[in-house]
């Protein structure tokens, strides 16, 4: 059974990617893992430290709580869902998990109206990760 990484996060695309997975559940092993990582490195720039715990645990609560519909999303679709949750800038976190797990595959959604220069210039975390992983990646 093929080791299947899926990062995810509360965007439109992320919705449709597991819609995809689910669509084409055929294709796929019955095992998944769901990756959301929280990123921590600009917004929280501009709280005030004695304000971090409560921002930290609220976003973790959120990110568990995310990581819980789209499990229960997929395990109704069939699969069997294990998740993980890791705080930390996504596209290096993303890879990192990837190559240290030894992932066979990486399916991950583009957001659509980036724009080329845009990429360029910034970089989307989707293309970043296609080039910085040693798995196989299906882009949705």
């Amino acid at each position: 059974m093929p080791h299947i990484l899926v990062p995810i996060d509360d965007s439109t695309t992320c919705r449709k990617t597991i819609e995809q997975i689910i669509e084409h559940r055929q294709r796929f092993p019955e095992n998944l893992t769901l990756l959301h990582v929280i990123d921590d490195q600009l917004a929280w720039r501009m709280i005030p430290d004695f304000q971090l715990d409560m921002i930290r645990e609220n976003t973790t609560k959120a990110g568990e709580a995310l990581l819980a519909r789209k499990r229960e999303k997929l395990t109704g679709a069939g699969f069997k869902v294990t998740t993980l949750l890791e705080t930390g800038p996504p596209r290096q976190v993303i890879p990192q998990i990837a190559n240290d797990q030894a992932f066979e595959l990486l399916v991950i959604g583009r957001h659509a109206g980036g724009g080329e220069i845009r990429d360029v210039l910034f970089g989307s975390v989707a293309n970043y990760v296609l080039h910085n992983v040693s798995c196989p990646v299906l882009l949705f």
